[in-house]
């Protein structure tokens, strides 16, 4: 059964920032619960329209992952276990200070669908950017993945993405 949720946030910081935060699969770590000891295993980096292959690779700015971009992490599934697990998300769509999302390659989901969408907003006369995060997945295994997902999967997505605000407000502010 697919399931879907969204995150929305505001962030004190311009647009064009939180997007090249966002953009550089080396952040990732930093904006993931502690206890899920989120590694990067390996990127294979498609550089984003606008940016040439030798460019996006001999630069002093952070790689960032375009259409065709393949990132592999290894992650607790289980915070307090020490078992890992691998995902490979491959970025499917990518659009400059608008939107990038990804699709799961190989995981523990059936299927997962993130899409990032960024646009700038004031507040206060505070420029700033609303971070939303859609998703859509299908945890699997019929009726076993159907329960685990009122039990411990779409309680377990919104404590994470609950941290990632926190973190990205902290990392960026």
């Amino acid at each position: 059964m697919s399931h879907s949720v969204q995150f929305e946030q505001w962030v004190p910081v311009p647009l064009e920032h939180v997007f090249l935060f966002l953009a550089n699969p080396s952040n990732l770590p930093r904006i993931m619960p502690p206890q899920t000891g989120t590694a990067l295993v390996q990127l294979k980096l498609v550089p984003p329209p606008g940016i040439a292959a030798d460019s996006a690779i001999i630069t002093n700015r952070a790689p960032l992952a375009g259409a065709g971009s393949e990132i592999v992490t290894s992650f607790r599934v289980v915070p307090f276990l020490p078992f890992r697990t691998r995902w490979t998300a491959l970025v499917t769509e990518f659009e400059w200070n608008h939107h990038f999302a990804d699709t799961q390659k190989r995981g523990p989901f059936k299927s997962f669908h993130h899409r990032h969408e960024l646009r700038q907003a004031s507040r206060k006369q505070v420029r700033g950017t609303i971070v939303r995060d859609v998703i859509e997945y299908d945890v699997g295994f019929g009726w076993l993945g159907d329960m685990a997902q009122k039990l411990v999967v779409g309680r377990q997505l919104r404590r994470t993405f609950a941290y990632r605000q926190r973190a990205l407000e902290q990392v960026l502010g």
